[in-house]
């Protein structure tokens, strides 16, 4: 007896897509059509033969399970028994299944690998080079026997795939790389970061796919990887080539205590100042500080000044470099002494509702009496010069 649950194959541990995943499968279809002859069952009784099958050809992989499904099998099955070759002879049976009695019986080719499910199909374990050749189903019904025959061809396990790359390192959108897959397959696909990718704008590959260029290399573009597509649709992926991308500083902040704002930084003397340049860069960037035009001899990020002097005044710039990516940046501060406040006393007087009233009536009468003095000097003036020419010695001439 050979029972099919629990059952194991120690396949290794590869994705699968599908149905069938991590096996091969292969169809073969009993025919309707009757065929002129006879044969002799276990019993030695003459039953008629009812039909031949189709003759397909599968494919396996070693190492892993093979399946040689039966189609279009009929309902009332007394046997299914699987030989090796082209014919069903007792001495080229592997192993039968009977549903009747759900028992399983082997036979001379029967090596420890081979089962019969209780649909009728052929599963290998551990699929073998020496697996290769022809096999042979005989379906015992109640009125006859059918027979289908097939080709199973189990091949070498494909080796993974190589990957190479035309460089290792390079700066962040200065340049270009080609990684390079070595396999003979033809079904290739790549991956950078472990998410596939295809051609486009800054990425392309190639016609048979074996080589893939990425335009401008940025700081997320540091694992690349091929793979093949083997028979079973199991992706074989080469080793991983981890790429060295040098880039920044991107920005520079520069941080202070007391803070700073726009750049300047108010402090008593006396106090403790700090500064500290923020930048992201790969490798790890270099540190420069001025100080009012001269370079410091400081070469870290930050700069402490414990006790503030006169001489510590002024401004300082931090300069960040990248001597790999050759690039450069600076952020500056001023600082200065923080500006004294003078209390400003306010000086008046107040006038009381009143007065303003009494003042207002002032102006205005005051207004009017000027006015009058005008008019009447006006109205004198006049008088005087048009009567003139009348008026001798005060006396008025008349003629």
């Amino acid at each position: 007896m050979f029972p099919i649950s629990g059952e194991t194959d120690n396949l290794q541990d590869l994705p699968g897509r599908g149905r069938g995943a991590g096996r091969s499968v292969g169809q073969l279809l009993l025919s309707t059509s009757e065929r002129t002859g006879h044969g002799l069952d276990s019993q030695g009784t003459r039953k008629k033969i009812l039909s031949y099958g189709t003759l397909l050809q599968a494919q396996g992989l070693e190492g892993y399970r093979s399946f040689l499904e039966l189609k279009n099998a009929p309902e009332d099955v007394q046997e299914y028994s699987w030989h090796r070759g082209v014919n069903d002879s007792e001495e080229n049976m592997i192993v039968s299944y009977k549903p009747p009695s759900n028992s399983w019986q082997s036979g001379p080719m029967f090596r420890g690998r081979e089962n019969v499910t209780e649909e009728g199909h052929l599963r290998i374990r551990k699929s073998m080079l020496n697996d290769t050749g022809n096999y042979t189903v005989r379906v015992d019904v109640s009125n006859g026997t059918y027979r289908a025959t097939s080709w199973l061809k189990i091949q070498e396990l494909e080796s993974n795939p190589g990957i190479s790359t035309n460089a290792t390192s390079m700066v962040e959108y200065m340049g270009s790389v080609a990684a390079f897959c070595h396999t003979s397959a033809t079904i290739i696909k790549w991956y950078v970061n472990g998410i596939p990718v295809f051609s486009n704008d800054p990425v392309t590959i190639s016609p048979d796919n074996k080589t893939l260029i990425i335009h401008q290399v940025s700081r997320y573009d540091t694992i690349l990887q091929c793979a093949l597509e083997n028979i079973l649709g199991f992706h074989q992926r080469s080793e991983r080539i981890f790429l060295t991308v040098f880039y920044g500083p991107d920005s520079v902040v520069l941080n202070s205590d007391p803070d700073n704002f726009n750049g300047i930084l108010s402090a008593e003397i006396g106090s403790t100042v700090e500064m500290k340049c923020i930048s992201t860069s790969f490798p790890e960037p270099k540190y420069r500080w001025i100080h009012n035009g001269s370079l410091l001899s400081f070469s870290e990020a930050n700069i402490t000044l414990l006790s503030l002097t006169w001489e510590q005044m002024g401004r300082y710039r931090c300069i960040v470099e990248n001597p790999v990516a050759q690039l450069t940046m600076y952020r500056e501060v001023q600082i200065q002494r923080k500006p004294r406040y003078i209390p400003v006393v306010s000086r008046g007087f107040y006038i009381s509702g009143s007065l303003v009233v009494f003042l207002i009536v002032m102006t205005v009468l005051g207004g009017v009496y000027l006015c009058g003095i005008l008019v009447y000097m006006m109205i004198s003036h006049f008088s005087t010069r048009y009567l003139s020419p009348w008026v001798k010695s005060g006396a008025l001439v008349v003629d």
